[in-house]
């Protein structure tokens, strides 16, 4: 049974806190790389010049003969030419004429000085390559020149940790651009090695500075938001409080451990705060007590083409025991209270616990060797016991799979998806959040109804609105009155008895977003409509979006023709479909 919830949009508003608009600073500029260079370069530059002006004077001074024995003084331009072949050592010969005794002593002193003048030279241009001030000058520059070249819309991602390098990747990986800053260089050396296929700008720059924001690309019209994905939630605070007050139309999703900082990026306006701790306490739980939905969740948020996760059970009530030396033992077993579930918090520190007669065990420290150690005994001491390992490099991930432990907590992993999701497809999001509130069954039929449309792997997402730009052919229909259902659209253009591989899953219109929308439901100017489905059927679908015959057929099954000659030679369709039109009215 489809079943439909209408809720309140609320747009996005200006952020209270921001009273007064304020431009974004510019960065402190730094020594410009030409102007450093002359500067360091001015002292050897002048000793060549030096070197050639005495040269080419000595040479216009000291007489020499020309061939009939009379005297003969070298012009300024043959002594200029002389001299610069002779002090690059390239040696074209004696010009104009065999130069004389005092004018061959007065090349000798001139060889010498040229090449010491040309060592000097060379030296200090050597080092000036070498020094950290020019190459920081060098790095700043291009980074400005490929960020004011992006003329389409890109983030910035503040950190390049684990965190930094999943964003980059899937971002790359979906033809969308960003910008990455990140205070560690060793962090940022790792990005020259990633395997991407663009050009991505970096530069290793406080992000907790707005100078260095603006710097990033935050007053560019272009910027489609910031991710604050560093490990320090201070400095994820500091950007979510610099973006919301300085550019508060960008969204800012950010990271964070600490349920004080959680509550002070929301009071700032953040767009979302993915703290991955109480995320996946959250999905832990509904692991445990709504597994139908659980397994529809994950489905739908893996990377396109994932497989249908295996069907679970609802697991048993019991006692669970918890090891953990941070943040994350305090936030999960928040969540397993909240659930109604027993806990005992240990520290892992004290050895491995003794888990007899407990149902689930969750190694939960911040090094991944410790973890397995704790798991493994805790498997062998129970074996039929839920495990849950929390891996915090991508290094024991071949371990880990090795294992197979029930669940794998893998924080980085956890709060790219959510942030991505967040912000570059929140309406998407919005339909996911709205799946948590599913019990089993309503979660089970919609599964049923996804997987029996487009099959068992993960589908994409996408959306589009019904208007002049978007959806130039609908809109032009609506426009003249017509109707349309949304279910037409989801019809193949060449057979629309063959549905397209995609379903609605989200209707935006006024204000109002109604989940699971009816295929009956007719379509309005200004509609967004949330999709998932295959690729391929997005590209397919594109057709009854911006072409008026196909429109027509979608809606009335009745071919038109798509040239105007086409059309004249077939005028009874056209009849047809006139006659058509005007009985909907």
């Amino acid at each position: 049974m489809r079943r439909t919830r209408t809720s309140a949009r609320t747009p996005r508003r200006r952020n209270p806190l921001r009273r007064r608009t304020v431009r974004i600073p510019d960065p402190v500029q730094p020594t410009d790389a030409l102007f450093l260079a002359l500067r360091k370069l001015r002292a050897p530059l002048i000793t060549v010049v030096a070197v050639f002006s005495v040269g080419v004077t000595g040479l216009t001074l000291i007489p020499g003969t020309d061939p009939a024995g009379r005297p003969w003084h070298m012009s300024v331009f043959d002594a200029l030419y002389l001299m610069s072949f002779t002090a690059t050592t390239i040696g074209f010969g004696e010009i104009p004429y065999p130069l004389s005794y005092p004018q061959r002593a007065w090349v000798i002193v001139c060889i010498f000085a040229s090449v010491i003048g040309w060592a000097y030279f060379i030296g200090i241009t050597l080092g000036l390559l070498q020094d950290r001030a020019f190459r920081l000058a060098l790095a700043r520059q291009s980074f400005v020149r490929k960020v004011t070249s992006l003329r389409r819309p890109f983030l910035i991602v503040a950190g390049y940790g684990q965190m930094g390098q999943m964003v980059a990747e899937k971002l790359d990986a979906r033809g969308r651009s960003c910008v990455i800053l990140d205070a560690d260089p060793a962090s940022l050396a790792a990005l020259a090695n990633a395997q991407l296929s663009s050009d991505i700008p970096a530069l290793v720059a406080d992000a907790r500075d707005p100078a260095s924001l603006g710097l990033a690309g935050l007053g560019s019209p272009y910027c489609a938001g910031v991710l604050a994905l560093t490990h320090d939630d201070e400095v994820n605070l500091a950007i979510v409080m610099a973006v919301s007050l300085l550019r508060d139309d960008v969204p800012v999703i950010a990271c964070a451990n600490d349920r004080l900082t959680v509550g002070a990026m929301h009071d700032f306006g953040a767009d979302a705060v993915v703290n991955a701790f109480e995320r996946y306490g959250n999905y832990l739980v509904m692991r445990l007590r709504h597994p139908d939905t659980y397994r529809l969740v994950m489905w739908l948020t893996a990377m396109s083409g994932e497989p249908l996760p295996p069907d679970t059970e609802e697991h048993e009530d019991g006692h669970w025991v918890i090891a953990s030396n941070d943040h994350f033992g305090r936030e999960l077993a928040q969540d397993l209270d909240d659930g109604g579930l027993n806990w005992s918090l240990v520290r892992p520190e004290d050895g491995p616990p003794d888990v007899s007669g407990s149902v689930g065990f969750v190694a939960g420290s911040d090094q991944d060797a410790v973890n397995l150690a704790l798991a493994g005994h805790a498997r062998l001491q129970s074996p039929d016991i839920f495990v849950v390992v929390r891996q915090s490099s991508s290094r024991a991930k071949p371990l880990l799979e090795a294992m197979a432990p029930d669940s794998v907590f893998i924080p980085a992993q956890l709060s790219v998806s959510e942030a991505l999701s967040r912000v570059i497809t929140p309406d998407f999001w919005e339909f996911v959040s709205y799946l948590w509130t599913l019990d089993d069954k309503a979660a089970d039929s919609l599964l049923s109804r996804i997987v029996q449309r487009m099959g068992r792997g993960s589908p994409d997402s996408d959306r589009f609105v019904i208007d002049d730009v978007q959806a130039p052919a609908v809109a032009r229909w609506l426009h003249a009155g017509h109707p349309l259902r949304l279910g037409d659209l989801f019809r193949h253009p060449d057979d629309r008895s063959i549905p397209l591989r995609a379903l609605p899953v989200t209707l935006i219109r006024g204000g109002e977003t109604t989940f699971e929308p009816a295929f009956e439901t007719p379509l309005r100017l200004g509609d967004t409509v949330v999709l998932i489905g295959q690729t391929s059927a997005f590209a397919t679908m594109t057709a009854g979006l911006i072409y008026d015959h196909v429109v027509a057929y979608l809606a009335s099954g009745i071919q038109v023709p798509a040239t105007w000659v086409g059309r004249l030679l077939a005028r009874g369709r056209r009849a047809e479909l006139l006659a058509w039109q005007s009985g909907q009215h």
